[in-house]
This record gives structure tokens, sequence and C-alpha cells, in this order.
């Protein structure tokens, strides 16, 4: 038995000092890497891109329209007409005002009333009377310009409804007045 014993010992002892070796020589056996190049990576033509069209956002033809119906026509740049005592021929001045009332009034399409204004002096007869040749004055002369006869109303409120409340000279001249208001 001892030399059973002996045999097997020896065979393993064999088997080790060959499991070592291989492990060795596997171990080993790799060879350095060889230096390579550097993988570049692959260059393609770059495509066309076409970019598409743009359509330009639908424009809104009333987004910057001033809402002339719902204004004063102050509010959109018209503006009144003064008068010389017991007048009403118009002026440089007034016929100046005029042309560009012309303009918006044409602009804005609306329907407009005219009211002739005087200061307090005169009778309340002659006074409605001188205010409705005045509003006639600028209607005709509008109309001259340009603006549809339709889109202008006239009244004569007189001395009824000042401007200005007073008995002096700078109170009169702002109530010898054409006045553009909303009917």
């Amino acid at each position: 038995m001892f030399a059973g014993a002996k045999k097997k010992s020896m065979f393993l002892t064999l088997a080790l000092v060959l499991g070592i070796v291989l492990i060795a020589f596997t171990g080993c056996s790799k060879k350095p890497a060889a230096e390579t190049e550097p993988v570049m990576p692959e260059v393609t033509q770059p495509s066309e891109t076409i970019p598409r069209p743009v359509e330009p956002e639908p424009v809104d033809p009333n987004a910057n329209a001033i809402d002339y119906p719902g204004l004063d026509p102050s509010e959109y740049g018209v503006r009144d007409v003064f008068f010389a005592f017991d007048e009403y021929d118009l002026d440089d001045k007034a016929l100046a005002v005029l042309s560009e009332n012309a303009r918006v009034l044409k602009e804005a399409n609306v329907l407009v009333l005219i009211s002739g204004h005087c200061d307090e002096r005169g009778t309340v007869e002659y006074n409605l009377a001188l205010g409705e040749k005045r509003a006639k004055a600028v209607r005709d002369h509008l109309v001259n310009l340009g603006v549809p006869s339709g889109k202008l109303l006239v009244t004569s409120y007189g001395e009824n409804k000042p401007f200005v409340q007073g008995h002096s000279e700078s109170a009169w001249a702002q109530n010898r007045r054409a006045h553009f208001e909303r009917p």
C-alpha cells in the first residue's frame, strides 16, 4: 500500500506541476499587442438639407384697425373748426383742419354729426340759424374733399350747449365752433 500511495502522491504532484506549467504557458503565451492605428469613424459626404419653405403667418387686416364706430371722432384725430364772431365762412386755419379731417373721415367711413355752436351773444333764433350755417359750411367743404354726404349729418345747438362757461372773449371764442360727434 505504501507503494500505491507513493504512486498516487507522485501522480498528484506530476498533475499539479503540469497544471502549473500549463497555467504559466497560457498566461505568458500572449504576445504583446501590436500597435494598431486608431480607427477613424467613416466620413460620409454631408447630405444637403433643403429647408422647408416658411409659410408666412396670415395677416389679419383688422389687427391694427381702429374701431371707428366705437370711438368719438376726436379719439381718432377729427378736430373742431372755430369761427370768428358772427361768421360762418371758413378761414385758412379751418380749411387746413378740414383737409385733415376729410382724410380721416374717408378712412373711418362712419356716420358723423357736425353740430354748429355759437357764443351767448345774439338771440336764440339768430344763434340757431348761425350754428346751422356753420355746420353746413363744414359739411359742404368735406363733401367737396370727397367725404360721402350720406356720412355727414348736421344740426345746430346755437348757444344752448356751450363748451366753456363764461362771459369773456376767450370763452366765446371756444364756443363759436363746428363740433364732430357720434350721432
